[in-house]
């Protein structure tokens, strides 16, 4: 008789040559890793686990980060590529009347700022800094708004002469003044017009004349793109040729662009302006701000009231660059901090590289038409 077990069949009450076997394999099995684990346990003499020997790659991180990239220097005031010139910023006090036209050295500036003076007569800031030229002229006398607009550049000032209170306002400008009047080197009166518009200078030796105080080359005044595809206005301007400025009864300059040369030619009227020199007149970039024009204590021949700018605020402007134009805000926050312009979402309004003319629209009389 057969019966049924947990191991292995058992006839007549015996068990079966296999499963004995398959017990005996079975018990040893476990006999064997209960000594293992044993010997484990008591400090024996098992063999070691193998040694990983695998060689482990580094995994060192470079956490210096990325060199920061080299930007090549500019001019400060035109934002042209080169290596500026250890000088300060010369700014001179040029006429611009019919009988002191064609002026000299206005093609060589970096900046001019045009004003409005007393009887409607237009005279220009003009500002040297990385050219030299031979001579300026002819040179005039200082104004009040000529302060707020030259501080931020704390340089030198070229002019003939002033009122002592404006020589005052001047002088706590910070500028280096620089008067024919005071008996300064560089400056002459020449033979072939009459007084007042005949005091010309040289430049060079003006710069020879800057005190210790006056020595380093200015800041940015207005900021520029690395290019001129890159200004503000060739990115979010729209397209324009010319733009007609009435600054007063006595001055409507007029800019047409030119796209053979990249840059705005300037007429006086519908006559085109030109330096001494027979060049024509041109800007990369012109700029017009619209500020207040309000008169002063001081007063001009005849008592006519001497006018200035109210220039510290803000206010609306126009950039115009690479036959575009865009509207801007424009922000001066101090006397000594230098105007900035902001497209209407605050970013900056950067210009071209090159040369600027600033045109100081008075508010509520002047105008510009955009064609």
């Amino acid at each position: 008789m057969t019966r049924r077990t947990g191991f292995a069949d058992v006839r007549d009450g015996r068990r079966a040559p296999v499963a004995r076997a398959a017990r005996r394999a079975t018990w040893g099995l476990v006999a064997g890793t209960v000594l293992a684990l044993a010997a484990c346990s008591s400090g024996g003499s098992a063999q070691p686990a193998p040694t990983d020997v695998t060689a482990r790659a580094s995994t060192d991180v470079d956490k210096s980060g990325a060199p920061a990239p080299v930007v090549p220097p500019t001019w400060p005031l035109t934002g042209v590529a080169g290596e500026p010139a250890a000088r300060a910023a010369l700014a001179v006090k040029i006429e611009n009347t019919a009988v002191a036209r064609p002026q000299t050295g206005l093609e060589q500036t970096d900046v001019v700022w045009e004003t409005i003076v007393e009887f409607d007569v237009s005279r220009f800031i003009a500002v040297f800094h990385s050219q030299v030229p031979a001579e300026v002229g002819p040179i005039r006398s200082v104004r009040p708004m000529d302060p707020v607009i030259l501080a931020p550049m704390h340089g030198l000032l070229a002019f003939s002469g002033g009122q002592p209170g404006i020589l005052a306002l001047v002088q706590a400008s910070g500028v280096q003044m620089i008067s024919h009047d005071a008996g300064a080197p560089g400056m002459y009166r020449t033979k072939d017009r009459a007084a007042p518009h005949n005091v010309y200078g040289t430049p060079q030796t003006f710069w020879d004349q800057a005190d210790a105080d006056h020595q380093a080359a200015p800041g940015e005044q207005f900021l520029f793109a690395r290019s001129a595809d890159q200004a503000a206005a060739a990115v979010a301007g729209t397209p324009a040729g010319t733009l007609s400025f009435h600054l007063s009864p006595a001055s409507n300059p007029s800019w047409s662009w030119d796209a053979a040369t990249g840059t705005w030619l300037r007429s006086e009227g519908t006559v085109p302006a030109t330096a001494r020199s027979g060049a024509r007149l041109s800007a990369v970039n012109v700029v017009s701000i619209t500020a207040d024009h309000p008169n002063t204590e001081f007063g001009a021949q005849g008592g006519a009231p001497v006018p200035t700018y109210t220039l510290v605020g803000s206010g609306d402007g126009v950039v115009a660059s690479g036959g575009r134009t865009v509207a801007v805000r424009w922000q001066k926050d101090s006397q000594d901090a230098p105007m900035r312009l902001l497209l209407p979402d605050g970013r900056p309004a950067n210009l071209a590289p090159g040369n600027t003319w600033v045109e100081l629209v008075p508010a509520g009389s002047g105008s510009l038409t955009i064609g």
